[in-house]
């Protein structure tokens, strides 16, 4: 696919540096990228302000919002709000990420609803798993065989290919 915008969502508590280089290299392949930096919300609070910040730059149709880390489970959220100001999600792409998950509602714990729309995913996803990650998070491996069960797109990133070398390639076989 060829994206409008690719939208990269760093993990709630973190900010839009933990990115490092990358809006830079995705934006020299010729990609026009927008790096929300919501340093200190977490949950609902994280998708209103994203999807502020979306608004403001007013990107190109469709986007492609890729998720890193806890942001994963926030993308529906935050495609949910993109849907209602008529800017379509063309992808999803989870990069060392958790994915979405339906809630589950326990009523000894308290809630923190985050909108899933019943829907989701209505757009291809991918998931690319970095040579970075690969000791650090036995969860992210599992999310990984969870989206090849799930036939979509997946990436092992291995050095010295660029990271974005390698989510630029995942992003065009959406």
């Amino acid at each position: 696919m060829t994206p409008g915008t690719v939208v990269l969502l760093h993990a709630p508590n973190a900010t839009a540096a933990s990115w490092g280089d990358m809006p830079e290299m995705l934006r020299s392949y010729g990609l026009d990228v927008v790096a929300p930096d919501v340093p200190d919300d977490t949950g609902t609070r994280y998708i209103a302000r994203v999807s502020l910040t979306i608004t403001a730059t007013d990107p190109a149709a469709p986007l492609v919002l890729v998720a890193h880390g806890a942001a994963g489970p926030l993308v529906p959220g935050v495609a949910l709000a993109q849907r209602a100001a008529h800017r379509p999600v063309g992808g999803y792409v989870f990069v060392d990420a958790d994915l979405p998950r339906p809630l589950r509602h326990d009523h000894d714990e308290p809630q923190n609803d985050v909108p899933m729309p019943p829907d989701w995913p209505e757009a291809p996803c991918g998931y690319l798993w970095t040579h970075a990650d690969r000791l650090a998070s036995p969860e992210h491996a599992q999310a990984l065989r969870e989206a090849r069960l799930r036939a979509w797109p997946t990436a092992e990133h291995d050095p010295p290919t660029a990271v974005a070398q390698s989510l630029s390639e995942l992003i065009a076989v959406l």
